[in-house]
């Protein structure tokens, strides 16, 4: 199993290796094996590139006789099978994101229902993605997901608890709420938005101690949830809301239903809600029609706002997009240049926040041992994308998988430096 692109995709192909196990086929994932299933990015640019040149990488062993078979899915299939039967022949089968039965029969395996929440984790065993829902109703004009993933389904609560408690009695320790659209959860089953119900159950579950939030709409942001995270020690204060943009003019291009006045007393409401909250956003920059004073309005908001984690995208120019009637009119160079004055701000909002955390202590969960350090994190930190504490291995003897009371020593720009407390 290869899986390329975001935690959506990790968790898809957790789900398919676990129901192959389950009808008895010997599993890898991100190792050699005979019969090869790339899990496919169709999301941007640089991510179809990289999935097609997998693509083409697996089919050339195949040609020489080093594997049998080669199977796609994700969400570069759901959106370009045609194309990619016409261009890359040489594949055994295309399938979408939606047809994981299919796949499966393809797989000489069966589609077993029974097996809600089983699946085979490729993360540390401390950690685990929990996908809440699938697809998105919003109709951003930059986004081509819903074409790929389909309309907003939410999962019933009581199947996402069953899904953790499982996940709990293996290990997991912390659960990384995911969906495309976390905001919307519940409106299409319980007719409202019933995410902080559903962290009132998960919060439950024997085992968890960390519950963190990715991914979270500004429009129409469910307040309540605030309380919860307020007033329950394992839901991290922690969320992942992409803003994309603070320019009004590009937000209405955008399709993104708010404006710039609304979105910083939105920011404002969190902080003061909760207020040792960390924020992650993402931003997109060279979106068409983009003038240097929308730029400048956008990197003048950032250094206002001191967003703890961000990170920058340059637009990309998808088909079957409502942006994709317009002018793709920012040269490549400048969308690069804008992203990375973007980044080089954030960089330093980034070191200057974690001076103060010099001499504090955090409660960390250690993921890994890498080179000459235990790298570990705190509440404030998802994994892969935010900042990371080292602790000197040399020095110190720390259980991967377990949490840890660490004092920070010393900080730069995106990594923290400390020593564990008894």
């Amino acid at each position: 199993m290869v899986t390329l692109g975001c935690s959506k995709n990790v968790y898809d192909s957790e789900v398919l290796m676990g129901q192959l196990r389950a009808n008895n086929k010997e599993v890898v994932h991100e190792e050699e094996g005979n019969i090869v299933v790339i899990n496919t990015c169709g999301f941007i640019d640089n991510a179809k590139e990289e999935s097609v040149n997998t693509i083409l990488e697996y089919v050339e062993k195949k040609n020489e006789g080093e594997i049998d078979k080669v199977f796609v899915t994700g969400c570069l299939s759901e959106r370009y099978k045609p194309d990619l039967q016409k261009e890359i022949p040489n594949v055994d089968e295309y399938f979408g994101t939606s047809q994981l039965p299919s796949l499966l029969k393809a797989l000489e395996a069966d589609y077993k229902h029974e097996l809600i929440g089983e699946r085979l984790t490729t993360t540390p065993k401390n950690y685990a993605f929990l996908k809440i829902a699938e697809g998105c109703d919003r109709p951003c004009s930059f986004c081509a997901i819903p074409l790929m993933r389909g309309k907003h389904k939410s999962k019933p609560i009581e199947e996402l608890v069953i899904e953790a408690k499982k996940l709990a009695a293996n290990g997991v320790k912390e659960l990384v709420l995911i969906a495309q659209d976390l905001t919307y959860y519940g409106l299409d089953l319980y007719k409202k938005r019933n995410l902080a119900e559903l962290l009132r159950e998960l919060v439950k579950v024997d085992g968890v101690e960390w519950i963190r939030l990715h991914y979270a709409f500004p429009t129409g942001f469910p307040m309540d949830v605030l309380e919860v995270m307020r007033e329950e020690p394992k839901v991290c204060n922690y969320l992942d809301i992409p803003l994309q943009h603070i320019s009004d003019t590009i937000l209405k291009s955008m399709r993104r239903g708010t404006t710039q006045a609304k979105t910083t007393q939105l920011i404002k409401d969190f902080r003061s809600a909760v207020p040792n909250m960390t924020i992650r956003t993402t931003l997109i920059v060279g979106y068409p029609g983009e003038t240097e004073e929308d730029f400048q309005v956008l990197k003048s908001w950032v250094e206002a706002m001191r967003f703890e984690r961000l990170g920058c995208f340059t637009y990309s120019h998808e088909e079957n997009t409502h942006a994709y009637n317009l002018v793709d009119d920012v040269p490549e160079e400048v969308k690069q240049e804008r992203a990375n004055e973007i980044m080089e701000l954030q960089s330093q909002i980034s070191w200057e926040l974690n001076q103060e955390k010099i001499g504090k202590t955090f409660k960390c969960i250690i993921d890994r041992k890498e080179g000459n350090y235990f790298v570990g994190r705190t509440e404030f930190d998802s994994p892969d994308v935010d900042n990371e504490v080292l602790i000197d291995a040399a020095k110190y003897y720390l259980k991967q998988g377990e949490f840890a009371t660490i004092k920070i020593n010393e900080a730069a720009d995106f990594d923290l430096y400390g020593e564990p407390i008894d």
